[in-house]
């Protein structure tokens, strides 16, 4: 079934190679096509722009580029086209020369949508809200310094995890699997499954491994008193928050999902084992 495209939002770091171009392109066809676009470019750290509605946003960067937009659209549910300028990473599955074909397959409906949890984290301060933030990838609580260990205390919904001491905790989403947490040791999660992982970071008792839990858990980490360095939050790489002994870090499975347009050249597993160099044979 055909969809009714009026309006599209692309959303570009400007740092990478070729990106105005591409926008040139992008903006011109549309024009051809009677398609409105709006677009926000950013260079470094970005703002969160107040957007209206689309029917579409086109990514056009790398995995933080769409990472970024996840979080500006995600409350709207605006379907992400992203396309990869550079090498492929594990979220942009569409190159910048497939762009078009993917944007003609997905307006004739031959193209579905990947739904990916997102999470909300809450940070909670002598019994007040004090931070809040959505991610597509991840939450880490970690020591502000270089191999410092903090204590933390975890929990899943009303059960006692324990008490943790490592360099930090991280509470990664499927599609974060293969961020962060994979270098921490974690599992490797399709990234349309509903599901958490918790997973310590360079743990000092080493009984303390990753876990999966359902999407439908709650994860609270309250920060130790006692703790020999600073501690912060940080979600998807982008937010970065400081804690204070006594706070309690609630982490969740958001209400809406991140849509991302799926790519018929190539999936999630060609991607991992190009991206990890699995080639089967003697030199796997």
């Amino acid at each position: 079934m055909t969809r009714d495209i009026s309006k599209i939002i692309i959303v570009v770091n400007l740092k990478k190679d070729g990106a105005s171009l591409l926008v040139e392109e992008i903006s011109s066809y549309m024009d051809s096509l009677d398609i409105k676009v709006v677009v926000f470019s950013y260079s470094g750290k970005a703002r969160i722009p107040e957007l209206e509605t689309a029917d579409l946003v086109f990514s056009l960067g790398g995995d933080g580029t769409v990472l970024f937009c996840s979080r500006i659209v995600e409350s709207m549910s605006i379907p992400i086209l992203a396309v990869n300028i550079g090498d492929f990473g594990f979220i942009t599955e569409i190159s910048r020369e497939e762009w078009k074909s993917a944007f003609i397959k997905y307006q004739n409906g031959q193209l579905d949508l990947s739904r990916r949890v997102m999470i909300k984290v809450l940070v909670e301060r002598n019994g007040e809200r004090v931070a809040f933030h959505k991610g597509l990838n991840d939450a880490v609580i970690s020591s502000n310094g270089i191999s410092n260990i903090i204590k933390l205390n975890l929990r899943i919904n009303e059960t006692d995890l324990g008490k943790y001491r490592a360099d930090g905790v991280i509470i990664a989403t499927p599609t974060g699997s293969t961020a962060y947490s994979i270098s921490a040791g974690g599992p490797i999660l399709d990234p349309e499954m509903e599901a958490l992982i918790i997973n310590p970071i360079c743990p000092f008792t080493l009984s303390n491994r990753p876990i999966v839990v359902s999407g439908n858990e709650v994860v609270q980490i309250t920060v130790e008193e006692g703790q020999r360095t600073d501690v912060i939050l940080s979600v998807d790489g982008q937010d970065a928050y400081p804690l204070l002994a006594g706070d309690k870090i609630i982490v969740e499975r958001s209400q809406t999902k991140a849509l991302l347009i799926r790519s018929d050249k190539r999936n999630f597993y060609d991607i991992l084992r190009s991206k990890l160099n699995w080639s089967g044979g003697a030199n796997a």
